[in-house]
């Protein structure tokens, strides 16, 4: 979330607080207001019986367990989260305990008859693709006149006047994929960018006189990310960051108007040249990732 800070007092109030996961995180080590635990999740790929993933084709994808080594106090997250309820609520234990991961995807096919066919996945390579082949199929809608309804969601106006003051860019954070970040070591797999990367258009570059490789500061009146300056395939007017590290720009309290999520695409900053020492003295200020 933006405004790490906010966040990290949130999650140091709270008294017991217990983290299942298959790797530590930052957040983990947020001194609790009583305690702390760290317990060891399963990965997907340890998972017995298999599991699935649902891509966005609608298929659902059976992943088999893989043999190797085994942390012996890790458990899966689901099992947990059951072990939990059952134990909360005895009176429904027996509907939340599962034998088998198999037994899982038999009671989802009998609860959602959309994923139907999920009960057969057993094998590597078995899938099966929600809703049949084509949603809509012949062009016919689950509306009551049949057809498709749109609509319009018109683009914000700009904030900023680009033409008034040429240093100010939208700031796009780069997660990679969906509401995720893909970038977890020093460089980012996809560009071989590092982590420190701050990337914008060529037309921005030489409109701002910021040549490639050039040290530089990103900033705004909530915070200042520096970085090292690079020239990658964008539109201009906008420039991409990493994140989690963004979050120093961006307002915690800002939402997209339509969707209410955090504004992780609607923040600005000006982009110049970083004064001599001052990269190393402002990352110095930056929560670790």
């Amino acid at each position: 979330m933006p405004g790490p800070s906010d966040v990290d007092a949130g999650i140091g109030s709270i008294p017991l607080r217990v983290h299942v996961d298959i790797v530590p995180s930052a957040q983990m080590f947020t001194d609790p207001a009583d305690t702390v635990l760290l317990l060891p999740a399963t990965t997907r790929y340890e998972m017995p019986g298999g599991v699935t993933e649902t891509s966005t084709e609608r298929r659902i994808i059976f992943s088999p367990e893989i043999p190797g080594p085994r942390i012996d106090a890790a458990r899966p997250e689901g099992e947990i989260l059951a072990e939990i309820a059952a134990r909360a609520r005895p009176d429904v234990a027996e509907a939340v305990r599962f034998a088998s991961t198999a037994d899982i995807r038999a009671e989802i096919a009998r609860i959602v008859p959309m994923y139907a066919g999920i009960e057969a996945l057993s094998a590597k390579g078995d899938m099966v693709q929600y809703g049949g082949r084509h949603l809509c199929a012949g062009w016919v809608f689950p509306t009551d006149s049949g057809r498709a309804r749109f609509d319009a969601s018109p683009p914000p106006a700009p904030d900023v006047d680009a033409d008034a003051d040429p240093s100010w860019l939208r700031v796009v954070t780069r997660r990679g994929k969906q509401f995720n970040s893909l970038v977890h070591e020093d460089r980012d797999p996809m560009n071989r960018a590092t982590r420190d990367a701050i990337l914008v258009a060529a037309e921005d570059a030489r409109r701002l006189e910021l040549a490639e490789g050039a040290a530089v500061v990103l900033e705004n009146d909530r915070g200042a990310l520096p970085g090292t300056l690079r020239i990658a395939p964008m539109a201009p007017g906008a420039v991409q960051v990493h994140w989690p590290e963004a979050n120093v720009l961006l307002d915690p309290t800002e939402r997209s108007p339509d969707a209410t999520i955090p504004a992780y695409k609607g923040g600005r900053a000006r982009l110049r040249a970083a004064r001599p020492g001052e990269v190393a003295e402002l990352s110095a200020t930056l929560p670790k990732v």
